[in-house]
């Protein structure tokens, strides 16, 4: 599936310093305004963050060249090493406000396809990764865009730090052969926002949360926020407008008019685990 992606020329030098300082700036927010518009932040000026928002498509599945996605903007950025040639990089990532974030995907095949999914979520420090969270989820049992949450009994994320995910799908469209990996990673990164940003928010109905976050750049918890509003009223056009609007904005209007599926819980053994009662944890301002 070929998206159009944000593209930033930079003439810079590589370095391993994959966090560097983002804080969330209050914008004006009128309090009529019904729809969104994502402003990107810059991504990280390096080499880091570089990842596939959608897999690669496993022949023998009638799924239409439709692949695994992730809901997640992607940013085409050209690198530059003194007289070296250029390097192009994929950088798949985005910014939360959440310590516990929800993730979103498109899952393109049916149950029956499925051999299993797996989510991993990596803290990267130094250029070491450290596993926070590995987990493996109940399939849907139809194609759709699906949720998984980072439970708060798996630690959370901290201020300025980037996290790598992997969501892998392990299909088995032919029973006479073996099973095929389709996949998605990218990355996260937790930032700050100022105390009159998180007065607003407090403020703010929960559409006009979703447009704080896109207008501030927030892209994991605007997207999370319109899910959630998209499931619980799925017959509301404006809220439908939106949602294509933010999609098409980051390249993937294809995937706009899939279902939110209320599925795939973990099926680890993680005891402590309590299972969320909608599509999506809600999203809370940082305090």
């Amino acid at each position: 599936m070929k998206n159009p992606q944000l593209t930033i020329a930079l003439v810079i030098a590589f370095t391993s310093n994959i966090s560097y300082p983002i804080q969330l700036q209050a914008l004006p927010v009128n309090n009529h305004l019904s729809s969104v518009k994502f402003i990107p932040p810059p991504p990280p000026p390096d080499r880091s963050a570089a990842g596939s928002r959608g897999g690669a498509a496993s022949r023998g599945c009638d799924v239409a060249n439709q692949t695994v996605t992730a809901l997640v903007p992607t940013y085409q950025q050209t690198l530059k090493q003194g007289k070296e040639a250029d390097v192009s990089i994929t950088q798949v990532w985005g910014l939360t406000s959440a310590e516990h974030p929800s993730f979103l995907f498109f899952v393109p095949y049916n149950t029956s396809s499925i051999a299993n999914i797996e989510f991993v979520l990596q803290e990267e420090t130094n250029n070491k990764s450290q596993t926070l969270y590995r987990t493996y989820l109940t399939p849907p049992k139809s194609p759709g865009i699906i949720s998984v949450h980072f439970p708060p009994n798996q630690g959370s994320l901290q201020v300025g730090k980037m996290y790598h995910w992997f969501f892998k799908v392990r299909v088995q469209c032919d029973q006479k052969q073996p099973t095929k990996l389709d996949y998605a990673d990218g990355w996260v990164q937790r930032v700050n926002q100022n105390s009159t940003l998180t007065e607003q928010l407090k403020q703010a109905t929960p559409q006009q949360k979703a447009t704080l976050y896109t207008a501030n750049g927030v892209w994991y918890d605007a997207i999370v926020s319109l899910a959630e509003l998209r499931y619980k009223n799925p017959q509301n056009e404006t809220l439908l407008a939106n949602w294509t609007t933010l999609l098409h904005s980051v390249g993937l209007e294809a995937i706009a008019n899939q279902p939110l599926i209320n599925c795939c819980e973990p099926i680890l053994n993680n005891k402590n685990f309590s299972k969320s009662q909608s599509f999506l944890p809600t999203v809370s301002s940082s305090k």
